[in-house]
This record gives C-alpha cells, structure tokens and sequence, in this order.
C-alpha cells in the first residue's frame, strides 16, 4: 500500500489528509464511549489501521509511508480537531512500527513484520526495567507506564536498560509480542482517557538478539532519511502537532458556540458572540496558534531538508524542535484555558467538548517531551554550553 503511494502519482500528503477527512466523523462518534471506557474503541484503531495512518512511519520497502515531518503533522493535527484520544494513539501506533521497522535487525524484522499486513503496535519510551544478556538474547523484566493503545497491539517495544551489573548499562529497545505482557488497570486519569495508557509488565521474559537494538550504536537498517533524524527531532512534532490540533478544537467550538450562548439574564443578555472579551479571545488566540504553528512547521521543514541533503540533525536545531512542541503546548494550554473560562457553566459536564480539551491539553502538558527543561537546555546552546543531551 505504502510503496504503490510513494511511487505513483497520488500526493501522499493529500491521500493521508483524505484518509483523516474520510475517517473524521466515524472517529469523532466514538469520543463519548471512549472517555467513559477509558481505552480506544476497536472500530476507532481499525479506522485508522485501514485508512493506513498508522503506517505514516514505517519505511516503504516493509509496506508503510515514511512520510515527511510536516505531513505526518499536518495529518496528526487533523485527527486531533475530531479526536484526541485517537490522535494520542496513532502518535504512539506509528512511532511503535516505525523505529523497529527501521532499526530491528534483519531477523527480528523478519518476525514482527510477517504476513501480507503491517502489524499493530505500542511503544514504550521510558527505561523503566532492566534487561540481562543470557544464552541468544535477553531475559527482560519490569514495568512500564503509558502504554497507550496496547489494547489492541500485537507487536510492544519498550526501552530497557541492559546489563550485567559489571559495567553501566546501556539502552537498548526490546521488542515482543504484545501477548507476553500483563495489562494493569490502573488508568483511572484526569484526561486523555480513551487513550488506555495503562501500565504493563513483564517478568523474565526471554527476547531474542535479533528482537533488539542498542539505541546509541544501531544505525537504521532499512528506510530513508526520516530515520537519520534522531531523538527528539523524529517524535517532537507530535505533540506540537496534538496541542495545536486541540487548541483549534476549542476555538472552533467556542466560535460556533458564541453565535448562540447568552450570559446572564433577561432580554437583554448578550451572546457571547457580542461580548469583546470573547471577541479578543477569539483573534487573539488564532494569531497566537497560527504563528506557534508556522515556527514549528517551519523546524521540521528543517529538519527534513537537512537529513534529505545527507546532513545531520544538529543539536542547536533538536533543541529548537523539542522547544517549539513546548511552546505549542503552552500556546494550547492558555488558549483552551480561556476558551473554557469564556464558555459558561455548561462547559463543565463531561459531555460538553470544550472540557474534554481542557483535560486533555493539561494532561498532554506533563509528558516530558515538553517539559520546560526544553527551554533551559535551548539557552544552554545559545550561552555556549557543550555536550548538551536535547533529551536530559
């Protein structure tokens, strides 16, 4: 599917942002159920399996798109103005197939992608367990938290620290399927519900050699330039992309709301289309989207021109691209923040979209992809410091 796209004459960009428009009002009906359910909805994953989002990542010679940085947002922002919860996995789905299938070895490759279809997939950032070398592989155990979507993953690759105790460990990824690990029901959370976070765990589980990478030694062993990008630069986007789509997601429904909702009493209350606070809001909070937009858009444009000239990614600009995504968040929060104050007491009942968003961008806010560090380390390069980790 991926390699007939990127050969012929359809647009990738335009298919995908297609696919989305297809897709929208099917994801968006099942935004209620998956709240209350906490996890994402099989007809919600299998819309975005089947109109192929979530093989946005993967390298084209295993069937997926390996699509640019700005499509791939533009794309995850679409989700996220219908539904964020869905959007929230398909970030985690495509990232889950398309490190592996760039940087497995041939064996391991060979495993996770049989058959005639793209696996499902969950990932793992976080190194939260440990990982011994024994006879052809590892024996893996630990517990990680986030598993968003591993409701319905078959394939997990999660982050371990390995070693034997007689030297530091190093970081590798692991992959296994997703039938040897325990599902804990433990996300009972503030917002992004329907993304089914829970943690996993796993206990003396054997992963075969050719199941894992080291992340710091392994270059990629298939695909292109999208897989020389680096950590932050090759997952960042995502969530400039999320918090931007959701901070539209409030403004668009404030907007329609406006035309109608009166504050206050009698005959004479105003919509809130009349009010000039709710006015200002409104144009002040598309300027402020659109040029945190523009700036992010523009890095990742970078980003990409540089690894298709055959460059690396710097670490002045992988900070720039962490930094933008923490600065697309704040813009999302303060908007959405505002937009949910101007709203009126009606916005308080879980049904009501202008919560939902207000929930899910703070909840959004604490993954340490956009933590304020970002900020300091970027003014660390621009006093002059060296060897600075864009992720520490």
């Amino acid at each position: 599917m991926g390699e007939a796209i990127a050969t012929g004459c359809i647009d990738l960009r335009q298919h995908l942002l297609g696919a989305v428009a297809g897709i929208a009002d099917a994801l968006a009906a099942q935004c209620d159920a998956e709240d209350a359910q906490g996890y994402l909805s099989r007809t919600s994953h299998n819309l975005l399996y089947d109109a192929g989002i979530l093989a946005m990542k993967t390298p084209r010679e295993l069937g997926g798109h390996e699509a640019d940085l700005v499509t791939q947002f533009e794309v995850l922002e679409a989700i996220t103005r219908v539904n964020p919860a869905a959007a929230w996995c398909a970030m985690v789905g495509t990232t889950s197939l398309g490190l592996p299938g760039a940087f497995l070895p041939e064996a391991g490759m060979r495993r996770m992608f049989a058959g005639e279809r793209l696996p499902r997939g969950a990932i793992l950032i976080m190194p939260s367990a440990r990982a011994v070398p024994v006879d052809g592989g590892f024996s893996l155990t630990g517990r990680w938290s986030f598993a968003s979507g591993v409701q319905h993953a078959e394939w997990i690759a999660a982050h371990a620290l390995v070693g034997d105790g007689r030297a530091p460990p190093l970081l590798h990824m692991l992959v296994f399927p997703a039938g040897e690990a325990s599902l804990h029901d433990n996300w009972q959370v503030l917002g992004l519900r329907g993304t089914g976070s829970c943690d996993i765990s796993v206990e003396d589980l054997f992963v075969p050699a050719a199941c894992a990478w080291d992340v710091a030694a392994q270059p990629p062993q298939r695909g292109g330039p999208l897989y020389r990008l680096g950590i932050p630069a090759f997952v960042a986007y995502e969530h400039a992309a999320f918090a931007t789509g959701l901070a539209r997601r409030a403004l668009d429904t404030l907007t329609a709301y406006a035309q109608s909702k009166k504050r206050g009493y009698g005959p004479d209350a105003q919509t809130l289309a009349d009010r000039a606070l709710v006015q200002r809001l409104i144009g002040r909070g598309d300027l402020q989207l659109r040029a945190a937009r523009a700036l992010t858009m523009e890095l990742n444009a970078t980003a990409m021109d540089t690894v298709l000239r055959g460059d690396a990614v710097e670490p002045r600009l992988a900070l720039e691209l962490r930094g933008a995504a923490v600065h697309c968040t704040e813009v999302a929060c303060e908007i959405v923040t505002a937009a949910f104050r101007q709203s009126g007491a009606g916005a308080i009942y879980e049904k009501h979209v202008m919560q939902g968003c207000l929930r899910d961008i703070n909840v959004a806010a604490q993954h340490l992809m956009v933590s304020e560090s970002a900020y300091e380390l970027l003014g660390q390069s621009h006093l002059g410091f060296a060897d600075i980790n864009p992720m520490a």
